[in-house]
């Protein structure tokens, strides 16, 4: 039974004015980057954590920091490093001589938008246990498990070039993230009006435009995003052509693949181009919805061999090939 695509659409009219706005504010600050934009918007409205990678100098913290002045919600920024401990990340238990007892002090985890900078750059037992909060939306310490408020948003960044003295995050804490995304440079004219922003005496300052309930009651209406079956059949066609490629005429992947996307990658395209559809204030998904978040939604998610590095080639490749194939409906 199809749902009255009609109230949906109206519902998002309503619901999505609020986008406008914030791309405006964000715009004030960050010069292109609308992709890097729209998509951590998307992880807002479909409740999944981001991990952006790029060279250092492309905006990747300014643009989370300037979309969450864009948000009346707390903020927080923590700057991973090889000394970090889960208890500078969650908090800890802390003893009062006074009264012989234990307090809890909360860590900089207790917030609606977290920033983890250079998530590699910190030993594993930090990464879990930012791993524990994203996956769980709780802490614990001690002997008592906290909730975290919603929303609670985890937007990390990785640099891709410097390998030393950084921990590669393991694949099942990759997987948590609902999208990476690949950020590159601007272009000539963007690099130009960039240099005229960041030279002048005034810099310009970003209103907030919305609540945290706003955000939630967007999400409630994302979820209501229309789905077809056949959109439901494809996304799922596209995840089992990275595990099961030679079923769709893609032979020449069959040895370049080791491991496929899990069935979280399936929940996260459908989810992700829900709202993609809703940034596009359509009440249904379209194939083109799903093809336009595929590779930020896979592009983490597919292990390759040895036979692929050795062939050069990259998992974007691979990707690329599989949403080329696989029949659009």
């Amino acid at each position: 039974m199809n749902p009255d695509i009609k109230a949906i659409n109206e519902k998002i009219q309503q619901e999505s004015v609020f986008v406008e706005k914030i791309m405006n504010e964000v715009s004030k600050v960050i010069v292109g980057q609308n992709y890097m934009v729209e998509r951590l918007l998307i992880g807002l409205l479909a409740n999944g954590h981001i991990l952006l990678e790029g060279v250092p100098g492309l905006a990747k913290t300014l643009t989370v920091k300037t979309l969450s002045d864009t948000i009346r919600t707390k903020f927080q920024r923590i700057q991973f490093t090889p000394d970090l401990l889960p208890a500078d990340l969650i908090g800890t238990l802390i003893y009062n001589q006074k009264d012989g007892a234990f307090s809890t002090k909360k860590g900089p985890i207790f917030a609606n938008l977290i920033l983890a900078d250079e998530i590699n750059r910190s030993p594993a037992k930090v990464q879990s246990a930012l791993l524990e909060a994203m996956q769980e939306r709780q802490v614990t310490i001690g002997e008592n498990s906290f909730k975290l408020e919603d929303p609670f948003l985890v937007l990390a960044t990785q640099n891709p070039i410097e390998q030393e003295g950084t921990y590669p995050l393991p694949e099942a804490q990759v997987d948590r993230f609902m999208l990476k995304l690949s950020v590159g440079y601007p272009s000539k004219e963007e690099e130009l009006e960039i240099i005229r922003r960041q030279t002048k005496k005034e810099q310009a300052t970003v209103n907030a435009v919305i609540s945290p309930e706003e955000i939630i009651k967007a999400r409630n209406v994302v979820k209501d995003v229309y789905v077809d079956e056949k959109i439901e059949k494809y996304v799922i066609d596209i995840v089992f052509a990275t595990r099961e490629p030679e079923s769709y005429g893609l032979n020449e992947l069959k040895n370049l693949i080791t491991f496929g996307a899990s069935p979280r990658a399936s929940i996260a395209l459908t989810l992700a181009a829900k709202a993609h559809a809703f940034l596009r204030r359509r009440g249904y998904v379209t194939p083109e919805d799903v093809r336009s978040i595929g590779m930020d939604v896979l592009r983490h998610r597919v292990i390759l061999s040895y036979e692929a590095e050795a062939e050069d080639m990259s998992t974007e490749d691979v990707i690329r090939k599989v949403l080329n194939r696989v029949e659009v409906p």
